[in-house]
């Protein structure tokens, strides 16, 4: 049972999302005493975020849905920089253009999971270029900089780790964790922010922030971090055979989302029900002690409930109704994800490895080769042992397209245009 007595922490308790806090009683006092207003930063790395954000954008949500406001933040000004934290190297810096370009693309997952207005429990989503970009250099010296000791920033597992290896750690980098500091210092003078969350990986970024914020003379801050997720197997969220399971649809079909979450191993289906889904704890106790084929009905639950939050419960069933139809009935399902090729391109016969690629289920040549050496590639159900075969007009189907399938589970319709 929890021990906290506020209803979010309380939830986030019992559903497996805290890993540390700064001050269990002082936090769910505050919780428990008004509407607060808590924030988890986010790069805008690439023009979408990944599985791999799932859990801080799930927090994000518990916390509306208890009756708090959640606030995004865009990292518009600090991914200038780029954060060092446990990478090998420095990230390579954007222009403000790309940045913005993968702002605009950020912002549709989130209108997803929170409600935006101008209301006391409303959604906010703001970003760090507002405070940062206009910063005089000399003066954030002289009233920010000399809170900071160079010695304990160096203390810091990011820093150490990047340091022992002996990989350079530039001056650049070395102000990111200045700037992200500031950022909970300037949104709780803004918007009256009390709480930062985010991974583990944050904690010594946060708990600066709260240190910084107590010289500063704001309100005591607090700091809320989430365990790091692997799968049982060791794999990192987020990741998949073929690549970032990203969640915006232009770059991931919810056909593939649902397919990511269906195919989650059996030790992780009662931790993911918890995290990833809105379903009461009850219901998922009852789901988790399924045994035997019914574990594969309970995946399906996760992976649709996980894909009808982000995509909407229409495409959630019809990604379901799809992989009932394909799996289940050997049926061709006409919305399956799609790739278009010219019909003087089949006329002429495309090559199998050529089409693997190009469908990507495979990353090159010599991957669809082995994929054919491995029994795996099928043309409408028809095994492929050649790899020098051609797909033509002549394989086209009475749909109007060509079934190629990778094993049991991957399957892409090419349509000729």
């Amino acid at each position: 049972m929890s021990a906290f007595k506020s209803e979010f922490l309380h939830t986030l308790s019992t559903r497996g999302f805290i890993h540390q806090t700064s001050d269990d009683a002082g936090l769910d006092a505050l919780f428990a005493r008004e509407t607060v207003s808590a924030y988890i930063g986010f790069d805008p790395t690439a023009s979408s975020l990944h599985a791999g954000s799932l859990l801080q954008i799930m927090m994000l949500h518990w916390m509306q849905k208890t009756g708090h406001r959640p606030v995004a933040l865009m990292g518009g000004g600090t991914g200038m920089v780029g954060d060092p934290s446990f990478k090998d190297e420095a990230r390579k810096l954007m222009t403000p253009e790309t940045i913005q370009h993968n702002i605009d693309g950020i912002k549709r997952v989130f209108s997803n999971y929170l409600s935006f207005g101008n209301g006391p429990k409303d959604a906010l989503m703001v970003n760090n270029a507002e405070w940062l970009l206009p910063l005089n250099y000399l003066e954030f010296l002289r009233d920010v900089g000399q809170h900071f000791s160079v010695n304990r920033m160096l203390s810091f597992d990011s820093v150490k780790q990047r340091l022992d290896r002996e990989q350079s750690l530039s001056f650049l980098e070395f102000n990111y964790m200045i700037l992200q500091a500031y950022d909970f210092v300037e949104l709780n003078k803004r918007y009256g922010l009390r709480l930062q969350m985010g991974g583990s990986d944050q904690w010594g970024n946060i708990v600066n922030g709260i240190d910084l914020g107590h010289r500063l003379g704001t309100p005591q801050l607090y700091a809320l971090t989430s365990p790091l997720l692997t799968t049982s197997s060791g794999a990192k969220m987020g990741k998949s055979l073929n690549g970032a399971v990203w969640l915006n649809a232009d770059l991931l079909s919810p056909y593939d989302f649902w397919q990511y979450w269906r195919n989650t191993e059996d030790a992780d289906v009662e931790r993911f029900l918890k995290l990833y889904t809105t379903l009461p704890l009850d219901e998922i106790t009852r789901l988790a002690s399924l045994g035997g084929a019914e574990i594969n009905e309970t995946k399906k639950v996760l992976a649709t409930e996980i894909t009808a939050l982000l995509h909407g419960r229409a495409a959630a069933e019809e990604a379901a109704e799809t992989a009932r139809k394909t799996f289940e009935e050997g049926a061709l399902a006409t919305n399956l994800p799609t790739i278009e090729i010219a019909t003087g391109e089949l006329e002429a016969g495309i090559g199998i490895l050529t089409l693997l690629v190009k469908a990507g289920l495979a990353g090159s040549n010599g991957e669809a080769r082995r994929h054919i050496q491995g029994g795996a590639v099928r043309v409408n159900d028809l095994g492929i042992a050649d790899e020098k075969a051609k797909v033509g007009t002549s394989d086209v189907t009475a749909d109007g397209v060509i079934k190629l399938s990778l094993g049991k589970k991957k399957h892409i319709l090419v349509r000729p245009v």
